[in-house]
């Protein structure tokens, strides 16, 4: 029960390492606030948790590009809470894999809302409740695909290096404060993006989400130390 007693919000939460890691936390003590658009995945996730003896999650139907309600959602966390300790976004999407000049604007554009700003808009709305926990931990999934240039994947990289920049300098910015802040890539992950971008893979051949979750357990843990560090996957410690 390493997070027993901790706030833990995870964003994405319905499905792939966002589940995964929802329920990780909840089975090591925590009390997870569980954001996502699809009601029936919140609602599955849910019934594992409270498999584990747990209380439950508090579920949060959103979009995270719903600016105003990421809004809503800081002032009832404080209301009931008072504070956070662990926010993992994790909620990320590919959009189109097609030459730069053929992608759709509105593609493009929601995934830059998704991938970046929504991201931003959580910092923007809850740092102050982090800053209250003794010790808030931030946890952003990037991608290996932010360090190198493919062709095909320009909005997502593009989404991915931006949001790798803007934690970078959150976690500048928190240095003299209990807060830590880091990126997360987990790497290639069983999870329905990867399906998306590799259709013809088989995906045995790549790990489970849940391969992630003791990297993620130790990364929101009060004791970790990190800041603004790009973590990969592939290690297996963190602390």
């Amino acid at each position: 029960m390493r997070l027993q007693g901790r706030i833990a919000l995870v964003t994405g939460a319905s499905r792939g390492i966002g589940a995964a890691a929802a329920l990780a936390y909840a089975r090591e003590g925590a009390h997870v606030v569980a954001v996502a658009r699809t009601v029936g995945g919140l609602e599955a996730l849910d019934d594992k948790i409270k498999e584990t003896g747990s209380e439950g999650a508090t579920l949060v139907p959103l979009d995270i590009t719903d600016g105003p309600g990421i809004d809503r959602l800081g002032a009832a966390l404080h209301e009931r809470f008072g504070k956070l300790d662990i926010l993992l976004g994790n909620a990320g999407l590919l959009g189109t894999l097609s030459p730069i000049g053929h992608i759709d604007p509105a593609i493009f554009e929601r995934v830059m809302a998704v991938n970046v700003t929504a991201n931003w808009r959580l910092i923007r709305s809850l740092d102050p409740l982090l800053r209250a926990s003794d010790a808030g931990r931030a946890i952003f999934l990037t991608s290996g695909i932010s360090r190198r240039i493919i062709p095909y994947w320009s909005a997502y990289a593009a989404s991915k290096a931006a949001l790798d920049m803007m934690v970078g300098v959150y976690a500048a910015e928190s240095a003299h404060t209990s807060l830590r802040v880091n990126l997360y890539n987990p790497g290639p992950t069983r999870t329905g993006m990867r399906k998306d971008a590799f259709p013809g893979e088989n995906p045995e051949t790549v790990p489970a989400p849940e391969a992630h979750t003791e990297a993620l357990i130790q990364l929101a843990l009060p004791c970790c130390q990190m800041n603004g560090e790009w973590v990969a996957g592939d290690r297996t410690s963190v602390g």
